[in-house]
């Protein structure tokens, strides 16, 4: 086979050591348009991971490297005149040119062709040139290649928002090292590490706006460097900053981040009868951002998958580069969007500009979700003792009770909502049961909702109940319209207040146009095969096209009705007893219809703008906020994001947080979806967790954090970090009520976390033991301590 690899940075020139290596009978020839020595870049990073994958591929240029890192485990975060420091990361460091230059040694060893100062702008006459088999196209993030069938390769480039520059310094950094610096236009941060015995890597970031607003636009380089130094004079300990890339002029040294996914990543180009595969690696076909050092990463690790798949010589050439794709679009994937977490971290510093030094940094070692709670434990056992000892003494505090005697998980310290504690940050969710009667909960509720308050979690919550019985989602759903309910629920309150310390809440709703149906295992959202009931909605919808109901607009005199219901059944909560109260916004019910642009439609004073769809839902919570006891907290759960086009999307619903807050909204319950079945939702862990973090930092509200949280590790990362104070869990408290006790066990925390009726139950059982012990010796005749040592003798 005769190859030629278009490109010759560290992808194009992997690829073509492990082909010659594994193939020393094909032709490999790397093309590239710059000299030998010539290099844009200053270092490049590598966990210990990434180290481990190339010793694997080539022990002997993976020795090389080896011999040329420059090795640390600490990172540093600058922050408000203060620094944190966590150890255990493993990463090393080298220079991109010396990187280069190793590789270039290796190939020329191995027997690789490489043919610089040679631009390629016809992929048909060098297949002509080199009898090539096979081209691979490993001419980076401006691929001109990509480029040119952009149509076959469908490249996806966003220009992200921040302003970046790539300097160097000979100020040694001992730590890879983020500092950040707060000017009167924004936040600048420098990412910085040493990447030999003289040199680091110093790169300055900022949003474009204050890049802009700072002048630098319009700067030199000269004058741009000068500035730099200024504002990290303190870091830089009078060490000057060195740009290399005297070709930029002026604000052109200053990039813009661009995130490339591409559709496809090979082409067939017919070349004289021939079909010869065009096949992208590196940044040709994907970049991440530079923030968790992967840019490198990802194209050393194409090589290496390409060269594996190219192992089987009785493949066909297109099954191969198919299997490569296949294979490395899931890797690139999965740190493609870590690298997207970390980039739009770096892209909100402000929106964690309020946060105290510790967590500030907590947050930042934990933005890519990448590394967790008990990773971090794991690298570095006295940080994270450090950090949960602040965070919890800084919980007690803030909640008015007693410092713990020592560190406490995240996850179990308490949380003060008006006069409501929580023991913990742990929700039950509301889930629907489907098992009521008339609106009438019963034994099947008692059951279900005592177990999860006996199961350690801070806060029971009630599915969604229903303010009158033309509100419910189904003929099964609970309701609080009529003193039977109230009598019912209060029954079930006393039992959890009785026999736990857990609190317990209800969810007000109004199903609105996805009301009368089956219960969900009967046909989910489908109507009612007989005695369906009218819906109304904010404006006419089918909720199914061509199966559901069409609800009709709802009038002032419906309006007025239902919110008197609201009210009616906030007098029946707190009747029962209930410490929490939340309104249900979202998921396209009633209220949500008013909120989403998707399902109002009205041209008056509730329709058009976003202040005037949350107008009516405004209207509702101010009533009941007024028929609620003061001193018993109220939040309200909203979609954050509607996941279809022309929907809500996250900066909405910081918006709606800020207009609920200022009403007197005390947390935002932050779900998303379930407005339209044309949504299009990404899953994933945590995946509900970035709304809640923007909402809770961007609109000052506490929130509640809610989807696919499944374990401790989950829960603790995301209060810590502060992207929420409390989490709620649904479905593993399904699976196993007592979900937040195991987790405990597993971690490894006991003592405050277990319910006090556990406890009592612990001392009672150790009561029973030592009575039994004194009977069994009076028996035999011995004293306790005598037949305690002959039962441990056997």
């Amino acid at each position: 086979m005769n190859i030629v690899c278009v490109g010759g940075g560290p992808a194009g020139l992997y690829f073509g050591l492990l082909a010659k290596k594994r193939h020393p009978d094909y032709s490999v020839t790397v093309v590239e348009r710059n000299r030998p020595s010539d290099t844009f870049g200053w270092g490049v990073v590598f966990s210990d991971q990434t180290l481990g994958h190339l010793a694997g591929a080539d022990e002997a240029s993976a020795r090389a490297i080896l011999q040329s890192f420059n090795h640390w485990d600490d990172i540093d975060v600058h922050f408000k005149g203060r620094t944190v420091t966590s150890s255990g990361h493993g990463f090393c460091g080298i220079g991109r040119k010396r990187l280069l230059n190793l590789l270039q040694e290796r190939c020329l060893e191995l027997g690789v062709r490489l043919e610089f100062e040679t631009e390629v702008r016809d992929e048909a006459g060098l297949a002509r040139t080199y009898g090539a088999d096979l081209i691979v196209a490993c001419d980076g993030v401006n691929s001109a290649i990509r480029s040119r069938y952009a149509e076959v390769f469908q490249p996806e480039v966003e220009r992200r928002h921040c302003r970046f520059v790539w300097l160097g310094t000979r100020k040694k950094f001992d730590a890879f090292t983020f500092a950040f610096e707060e000017t009167e236009h924004g936040w600048f941060q420098a990412h910085a590490y040493q990447y030999d015995g003289e040199t680091s890597t110093f790169i300055v970031e900022t949003l474009e706006e204050t890049w802009q607003a700072a002048g630098l636009e319009a700067m030199d380089q000269r004058e741009a460097l000068a500035f730099c130094e200024r504002l990290f004079a303190r870091h830089l300990d009078g060490h000057a900053l060195m740009a290399n890339a005297a070709h930029l002029r002026g604000s052109s040294m200053w990039i813009r981040f661009p995130r490339i996914a591409c559709g496809r990543w090979v082409h067939r180009e017919e070349i004289d009868g021939r079909h010869v595969p065009v096949v992208l690696m590196g940044d040709a076909a994907h970049t991440a951002h530079f923030s968790i050092g992967s840019g490198t990463k990802l194209a050393l690790e194409d090589a290496i998958e390409l060269a594996n798949c190219l192992d089987d010589p009785a493949q066909p050439l297109g099954e191969v580069l198919a299997r490569y794709e296949a294979a490395r679009r899931v890797e690139v994937l999965k740190l493609q969007s870590a690298a997207r977490n970390s980039m739009e971290w770096f892209e909100n510093v402000a929106r964690y500009g309020a946060m105290e030094t510790e967590q500030f940094a907590y947050s930042l070692l934990t933005r890519s979700q990448r590394l967790s709670h008990e990773n971090l434990r794991l690298r570095d056992p006295d940080y994270i003792a450090g950090f949960e000892d602040w965070f919890a003494r800084r919980a007690a505090a803030q909640a008015g009770v007693a410092a713990p005697g020592g560190p406490t998980p995240p996850m179990f310290t308490p949380f003060k909502v008006r006069e409501v504690l929580l023991k913990n940050r742990v929700v039950v969710s509301p889930m629907a049961q489907y098992s009521a009667v008339d609106g009438l909960v019963g034994d099947f509720h008692l059951a279900h909702l005592g177990a999860r308050a006996l199961g350690g979690a801070a806060l029971v919550m009630a599915e969604m109940t229903c303010v009158s019985a033309d509100a419910r989602i189904t003929p099964q759903c609970p309701g609080l319209y009529n003193a039977e309910h109230t009598a019912a629920w209060k029954r079930i309150v006393d039992f959890v207040h009785a026999n736990s310390d857990a609190k317990i809440g209800v969810q007000l709703g109004h199903a609105g146009a996805k009301g009368s149906t089956r219960p969900m295992w009967d046909g989910i959202d489908q109507p009612l095969e007989s005695g369906n009931w009218p819906l109304v909605s904010a404006s006419p919808q089918q909720y199914l096209a061509g199966v559901s109901q069409w609800s009709r607009a709802a009038t002032r005199e419906d309006l007025e009705r239902i919110k008197a219901d609201f009210v009616r059944a906030t007098e029946a909560a707190a009747g029962a007893g209930f410490d929490w109260l939340e309104l249900h916004c979202a998921h396209g019910y009633l209220l949500s219809s008013f909120i989403s642009p998707l399902t109002n439609r009205r041209d008056d004073e509730y329709g058009g703008s976003l202040e005037n769809r949350c107008r009516y839902p405004l209207e509702v919570f101010a009533a009941i906020r007024a028929t609620w006891p003061a001193g018993l907290p109220i939040s309200v759960r909203v979609s954050a994001h509607d996941w279809v086009e022309g929907g809500i999307l996250p900066d909405d619903a910081v918006e709606i947080a800020r207009l609920f807050k200022a009403a007197g909204a005390d947390m935002i319950d932050c779900s998303s979806g379930q407005v339209s079945k044309d949504e299009q939702p990404v899953y994933g862990r945590m995946f509900q967790t970035p709304f809640s973090d923007r909402i809770r930092n961007e609109a000052g509200i506490p929130t509640i954090a809610v989807g696919s949280i499944y374990e401790a590790d989950h829960v603790n990362s995301i209060v810590a970090a502060g992207r929420a104070d409390l989490c709620a869990v649904a479905r593993p408290h399904l699976a196993n009520p007592a979900w937040t006790l195991l987790e405990a066990a597993r971690i490894g925390y006991g003592g405050a976390s277990w319910p006090r009726q556990y406890r009592a139950g612990k001392s009672q059982l150790e009561r029973n033991l030592e009575r039994e012990r004194q009977q069994q010796a009076a028996t035999a005749g011995l004293s306790p301590q005598e037949l305690a040592a002959r039962l441990l003798e056997g």
